[in-house]
């Protein structure tokens, strides 16, 4: 009898929530014969070339080859890269490829070349948030829960056949950080037990998804992070636990642009009286400030340009913010 060859793994994926899945896979003695990521960019205040954490996992695990090309489209802007990086692709016969926030498109010959296909780790309930932020832009909603959708990808912006779905709570204090490593870890485990489905001879069965509720989970911008206290309240928590890790929610006082990076509404039996940006109360339980609809906002860790962050109580120590201090309203 015939024994059954190793189900040949290919790889794409870029940030730490690729590098989870990737390593899971690795983990679970999948061979993995190619690794794409994105090319190596500066980072860091010395603006030095860094390789990404999908890149730097592989290279540590002895994993290959990895192609970095810019397109992945022969007809695009760079025909050579691209071809080159998908012939030495073809040349390594996936029988699958696994993909998770990579960030190039995917070409039909790509996507067609492996004979499962390529399947995407999708932070989010499909069809709702798809797109390049699904993370941020849930806690942002308000959200109640979000999850990993396992997707067999089309040409699509994440349009393709769901495989499998599992969803998790977002709590009232997580932040895009905290959701991000759970999500991370439901991903890869999710997807090891697909890949563990087709090397035992069993086929994925895709769903269609649902045209209701279809939402875009557009990219974060830095432009994005002022926080605009003209809103209620409970938005602006939302915002300043979606934007944690990064950008960081801010505020203004005079000149100093002042990061959030944990904030609580306060429940009021009567709307405040102050106009929206005036700090009502500082000590150490947290600046409060007030907000849109009579609500108010207590931010309870900051930054100031240049430090590091800290609980209100050492924040305050360095840049008092007393009664009255009005924060930046837009007009």
């Amino acid at each position: 009898m015939t024994q059954a060859q190793p189900l040949r793994v290919a790889f794409a994926g870029t940030p730490e929530f690729a590098r989870v899945a990737l390593e899971a896979i690795h983990a679970a003695g999948f061979p993995v014969v190619a690794v794409l990521t994105q090319p190596d960019r500066p980072a860091g205040r010395g603006m030095q070339l860094q390789a990404s954490p999908v890149k730097q996992f592989a290279l540590d695990a002895g994993l290959g080859p990895v192609l970095q090309p810019r397109s992945l489209r022969r007809q695009g802007k760079y025909p050579e890269e691209a071809g080159a990086a998908v012939d030495a692709l073809a040349a390594t016969a996936p029988d699958v490829m696994v993909v998770a926030a990579y960030g190039l498109i995917l070409p039909a010959e790509v996507l067609t070349l492996p004979r499962h296909g390529c399947l995407n780790i999708h932070a989010s309930l499909l069809p709702r948030w798809r797109g390049a932020a699904p993370i941020h832009r849930a806690i942002e909603a308000g959200d109640a829960e979000t999850g990993i959708t396992l997707m067999q990808m089309d040409e699509g912006l994440d349009t393709g056949g769901m495989l499998s779905r599992e969803a998790v709570p977002i709590g009232p204090l997580d932040t895009t950080g905290t959701l991000h490593d759970t999500l991370a870890a439901l991903g890869g485990r999710m997807i090891v037990a697909a890949l563990q489905q087709l090397a035992a001879g069993q086929s994925l069965a895709a769903t269609p998804q649902p045209e209701a509720g279809v939402t875009y989970a557009e990219k974060i911008a830095k432009d994005e992070a002022p926080l605009d206290l003209r809103r209620p309240a409970t938005a602006l928590a939302g915002q300043v636990r979606a934007f944690n890790p990064f950008p960081g929610a801010t505020v203004q006082v005079g000149d100093t642009v002042i990061k959030c990076w944990q904030a609580l509404p306060l429940a009021s039996s009567t709307p405040l009286p102050h106009p929206p940006g005036t700090v009502l109360a500082a000590d150490a339980s947290g600046v409060i400030i007030a907000c849109g609809e009579g609500s108010a906002l207590q931010v309870t860790e900051l930054q100031k340009p240049g430090g590091r962050r800290q609980p209100a109580q050492q924040f305050l120590q360095g840049q008092p913010l007393p009664p009255g201090t009005r924060c930046l309203v837009p007009a």
